[in-house]
């Protein structure tokens, strides 16, 4: 079975042939709201998130990364049913406040916050600002000064390497991101000196497409021992140690499920360890996931609108392409493109008769969306679907390249279906232009 088709009975329904999400046909979706189109189902969303939060246990509470998806309905649901979220810019800030957020249940990491940013975080009364370097702590205890409240921070921890791991490795190597461990004691003593900052805890995050479970309870039992040294030297007992995010989804013919039973295990043994230790009681734990929440709900569905061949190659032509999915066309990262699960949505479990590109509209030979990927036999006005992008697709992707319209955005939910996001349209470049001469003028 290749992964569209896993994909497609582990979360998703057929009927003749066609796909169905939330219990309605893809041909129903696309005549109401038109492609290129992303379709988000609330069903898998649920069952992602509970199955997680049961993984998990009671000591864990969960942010969502908005940065995986900032679409408003999205945020809304998940804090609907109990998260925090995790912002890295002050676009993200105003989004979360947006959805209804309480300040106390949004949490601030990222390499560059700027004055402005930091500021903002502050004055709105985050729950935590997560501190990368010397700088940003010097800046929050001047903002600090002027507000006259202390502002609450957690240092994020780039570990050393044994805790490294992911696809995308982002810690435990010379890196942006947090603070070198074996710089951890001057700047913890920095923000000692700074009255008005008040420390709450760490944040580890190493990496980030995580489908190994002993990868991420190695990285938690890290963060713990890191925990540990930080009260050492502070005599502060910490509110929260933050495991950051990274749990991943399959993606690729060879990629398997995160086994949330194995982190399930682990968690269990680690939770068992520290019970009794004193440097933990009343400290939460928080994990930032958005990948694996979002990612499997999300289906990009577009519209065959040419089928050609070009020196003996079938290419199938679409309306969407890499302005809208950048991580599908593989140029988010992939040194070598390999393809996301795409099948034909209105042709689905037909028999697949050989092998095709799949393109996109855009005037670049990195416009490919599958390559050398067997489909059923391909017509123009069939629907192709790349399945797994819910997550860093739209969000993630150059949405003006060539001037196209911005795809629109759709949430389903047990048979019913709303606009979450409207489609772009010429007028929207004519207003940009208008404000071009504008300022120019």
């Amino acid at each position: 079975m290749d992964k569209a088709a896993e994909i497609v009975e582990r979360h998703f329904a057929v009927r003749n042939r066609e796909l169905l999400l939330g219990g309605i046909g893809v041909t129903e979706l696309v005549r109401i709201y038109g492609t290129p189109l992303f379709v988000y189902d609330t069903s898998v969303l649920q069952r992602k998130l509970t199955a997680l939060r049961s993984a998990l246990g009671t000591r864990f509470s969960i942010h969502y990364s908005v940065k995986a998806n900032p679409n408003l309905h999205l945020l809304k649901f998940f804090l609907e049913n109990g998260c925090g979220l995790e912002i890295a810019s002050l676009g993200e800030l105003h989004q979360a406040l947006s959805a209804g957020c309480p300040a106390h249940k949004i949490i601030f990491a990222g390499p560059g916050k700027t004055e402005a940013e930091l500021q903002a975080a502050a004055a709105a009364g985050i729950g935590e600002i997560h501190v990368e370097s010397a700088t940003e702590v010097r800046r929050l205890g001047l903002i600090a000064a002027k507000l006259g409240r202390p502002i609450p921070v957690s240092i994020r921890v780039n570990p050393s390497a044994e805790a490294q791991g992911g696809a995308m490795r982002m810690g435990g190597k010379p890196a942006p991101f947090g603070i070198d461990e074996e710089q951890l004691e001057p700047v913890l003593k920095q923000i000692m000196r700074e009255t008005g900052l008040a420390l709450h805890g760490i944040h580890l995050f190493t990496g980030t497409q995580i489908l190994d479970a002993s990868i991420l309870i190695t990285q938690y039992r890290k963060a713990i021992e890191i925990a540990r040294r930080v009260v050492e030297l502070t005599g502060i007992q910490l509110t929260t140690v933050d495991f950051g995010g990274g749990l991943g989804i399959p993606y690729f013919s060879n990629d398997n499920e995160l086994d949330l039973s194995a982190v399930s295990s682990g968690i269990s043994e680690l939770m068992r360890e520290i019970e009794q230790d004193p440097v933990f009681r009343g400290t939460s734990f928080v994990v930032e996931p958005g990948r694996f929440l979002v990612g499997e709900s999300g289906v990009y569905i577009t519209q065959v609108s040419d089928v050609k061949e070009s020196r003996g190659k079938k290419f199938v032509i679409v309306d969407g392409g890499m302005h809208h999915h950048l991580a599908a066309s593989g140029n988010l990262g992939q040194t070598i493109k390999r393809n996301y699960p795409v099948a034909v949505l209105n042709k689905v479990n037909a028999e697949q008769t050989g092998a095709v590109e799949v393109v996109g509209p855009l005037c670049t030979p990195l416009d490919v969306l599958a390559r050398n990927v067997s489909l059923p036999p391909v017509a123009i006005g069939d629907l192709i679907g790349v399945f797994q992008s819910g997550a860093y697709a739209r969000a993630a992707s150059p949405l003006n390249f060539l001037s196209h319209p911005a795809p629109a955005e759709v949430i389903v939910d047990h048979g019913q279906h709303r606009l979450i996001r409207r489609r772009g349209s010429v007028e929207d470049y004519t207003r940009d232009i208008e404000k071009q001469v504008v300022a120019t003028a």
